[in-house]
């Protein structure tokens, strides 16, 4: 490969990169990775009622693992 040919790969790959880190240091200084209200919101709208809900569903997964591994027949 021709010495021409690497430095563009070069200068174009360090160009590009240093574009990515520019948007990413703009986006942590601007805040578009934060989310302050993720913890607070996922307690006020968990109820007993939701957490009642997922336990059943995983007792029915479980129950539904224990018949299938119950009714395993090895292939004719």
């Amino acid at each position: 490969m021709s010495p021409v040919i690497v430095a563009m790969m070069l200068g174009v790959s360090i160009f590009l990169g240093s574009v990515a880190l520019g948007f990413l240091l703009w986006g942590l200084k601007t805040g578009q990775f934060d989310d302050e209200e993720k913890f607070i919101n996922g307690a006020l709208f968990d109820g007993e009622d939701e957490l009642r809900d997922a336990v059943m569903m995983e007792q029915k997964k479980k129950e539904a693992l224990k018949k299938k591994e119950k009714s395993y027949s090895p292939p004719d």
